[in-house]
């Protein structure tokens, strides 16, 4: 688009800027943070589109807190069903922005709203955002269920299986999380397009591929074969979601998370994403 210009600069983009909109692997957020910060216009307002979460000494850290804090503005979230693929040929879409402060979650949707990608307004920013991390988690048991040549039976169980642990792990971890919002963009519809494309399921798949032909690769292998320099992020959800777990001992909880980060992490045999006991 005309109105679209790259610009390498952090300061420059930042300087004048009214709306700053986050998209970047969340593990390079804190490097560039200070300087946003340092730059950024009073009264500025954010939007993040990170998914992925972190964690301290004292449990979760979302990532729109991390902005929050750092730069000290209002940050709605933008997660859904949204492909880049799909999206840069002008397929139709909807999303989801979530909103702490309702004239900021106007505006964010008279930026993206378009005949194209239809913008829904929910007043949850939590529930957003946890709904944009946590399914790639999901998303990961889905490729390993491909790469293993199971077939829809068996994907649409592990896919209703980690819908559930993400409803759990919102609820347990956060007061005020709308049932509604997992019916939105940025849940169901988000959770099903992740889990059929993208690179989540994508490597997943092959690495899980891998594995049964008794050719067995690593992530990162698979990472660096397939993604082209972008970065896998279901994995390091899964890993940081576990250390939180385990810190709670919470783990038995959270079966499928816990499976997923086992087969990713500890060597589990990639056929336990379907032989293991979920309890529902």
């Amino acid at each position: 688009p005309e109105n679209v210009r790259a610009v390498p600069d952090l300061i420059e983009v930042v300087k004048d800027a009214d709306l700053l909109a986050f998209c970047l692997p969340h593990q390079f957020l804190s490097k560039i943070l200070p300087d946003i910060a340092a730059n950024a216009k009073p009264g500025v307002i954010g939007l993040s589109a990170i998914k992925g979460i972190d964690f301290d000494e004292n449990g979760i850290v979302l990532i729109s807190e991390s902005i929050r804090d750092t730069v000290g503005c209002d940050t709605s979230i933008l997660m859904g069903a949204n492909v880049a693929k799909e999206m840069g040929e002008d397929q139709f879409c909807e999303t989801t922005i979530g909103y702490s402060n309702k004239e900021n979650g106007e505006k964010w949707k008279l930026a993206f709203d378009h005949p194209t990608m239809s913008v829904g307004l929910v007043e949850d920013t939590v529930g957003v955002e946890l709904c944009g991390a946590l399914k790639n988690i999901v998303a990961i048991g889905a490729g390993f269920s491909d790469g293993l040549g199971f077939g829809g039976n068996t994907k649409a169980a592990l896919m209703r299986i980690g819908l559930k642990e993400m409803v759990k792990f919102c609820k347990t971890f956060y007061d005020g999380i709308s049932d509604d919002t997992f019916l939105e963009s940025c849940g169901v519809a988000d959770l099903i397009t992740t889990c059929y494309g993208g690179r989540n399921r994508l490597c997943a798949e092959a690495f899980a591929a891998a594995a049964r032909e008794g050719n067995p690769k690593t992530l990162d292998q698979i990472e660096a074969e397939i993604l082209n320099g972008q970065s896998l992020q279901g994995t390091l959800t899964a890993k940081e979601v576990n250390h939180i777990l385990k810190a709670k001992g919470m783990t038995d909880q959270f079966p499928f998370f816990t499976q997923v980060y086992n087969i990713a992490y500890e060597g589990a045999p990639v056929e336990s994403i379907a032989t293991t006991n979920y309890g529902v």
